[in-house]
């Protein structure tokens, strides 16, 4: 967490610095917009943008949350080899391996595509979820359940972190597209342009929710091993579904009914918002075939 608030600095710094060097004076604006002397007019808006180039603080950062991910993971791994099994049995365990995941989504995107302008959102993520799952949610390892004594637990729930981390990464790009349209201004003018983080965000959640598609029918194919039936309306089986209609909600309306631009944007937020409530809320006050899953 130290070494990811680090990371989270050193990236608002970079921000800072950046929505510094391309504010464009308020002389320069009216000179743009009324025209100098002897030239003609032109919009404000015709002024080119800064090009986009990661600073010193944002070359710091991603290399502070590479370490920090690395720690993250030694953790997740010692915490496993004390428990003497996977670590995700519970909502630490859960939140401790997502988080990893989350981060390491990021981390390797830079194979893809270069999103370090993401770094302050996945940065402050990872350290605040971190906080509140160890302040809220540590317990001991524990022995597993007979429910889940399973090869499942290792298939079903690892799928279900590997969405999230890829819901997680699109959710970030929704926020800032819909900063993005309302302001366009400071570091901002940087970033990709709105259908940029709109297309990247798309992508992102397709993959999630594929990820997720399996998750869901994993989930039931583990039901009728551990309790005899595919599905049962258990609470948690009930919202893992309701997450699924929302993604494949937002897929279907941006990919046949053209919703673009901030409908896109917000169904995503609505997804992600979906699954915190499933892992909090669900988790700590339903009642359920689940509630090994809490504390």
């Amino acid at each position: 967490m130290a070494v990811y608030t680090l990371a989270f600095v050193a990236y608002a710094v970079d921000v800072a610095r950046r929505s510094a060097a391309t504010a464009v004076p308020e002389e320069a604006r009216e000179l743009v917009s009324a025209g100098a002397p002897g030239a003609p007019a032109r919009p404000a808006a015709s002024a080119p943008a800064p090009a986009a180039r990661p600073g010193r603080g944002a070359r710091i950062g991603f290399a502070l949350i590479v370490i920090a991910w690395a720690l993250h993971l030694g953790g997740a791994v010692m915490r496993g080899l004390a428990a003497g099994r996977v670590p995700w049995a519970n909502m630490y365990e859960f939140a401790l391996t997502g988080v990893a995941v989350i981060v390491g989504v990021f981390v390797l995107s830079r194979l893809w595509r270069d999103l370090n302008f993401l770094g302050v959102f996945i940065s402050g993520l990872a350290t605040v979820f971190l906080g509140l799952a160890t302040v809220n949610f540590y317990v001991t390892p524990t022995p597993l359940p007979p429910a889940l004594q399973s090869y499942w637990l290792v298939i079903h729930v690892f799928v279900a972190t590997l969405a999230t981390g890829f819901f997680a990464l699109g959710s970030g790009l929704s926020v800032l597209q819909l900063i993005k349209e309302r302001r366009s201004s400071g570091f901002l003018r940087a970033l990709p342009s709105t259908v940029q983080l709109e297309d990247l965000a798309y992508r992102v959640g397709v993959i999630g929710f594929i990820f997720w598609t399996f998750t869901l029918i994993a989930g039931a194919i583990w039901a009728e091993h551990a309790w005899g039936r595919y599905w049962g309306w258990d609470t948690k089986e009930v919202w893992t579904f309701v997450i699924w209609v929302v993604y494949a909600g937002y897929i279907h309306a941006r990919a046949t009914r053209g919703w673009r631009g901030s409908r896109s944007a917000w169904l995503q937020l609505v997804g992600f918002a979906a699954i915190i409530f499933n892992y909090s809320v669900v988790n700590l006050f339903f009642k359920g075939l689940h509630a090994y899953s809490g504390l």
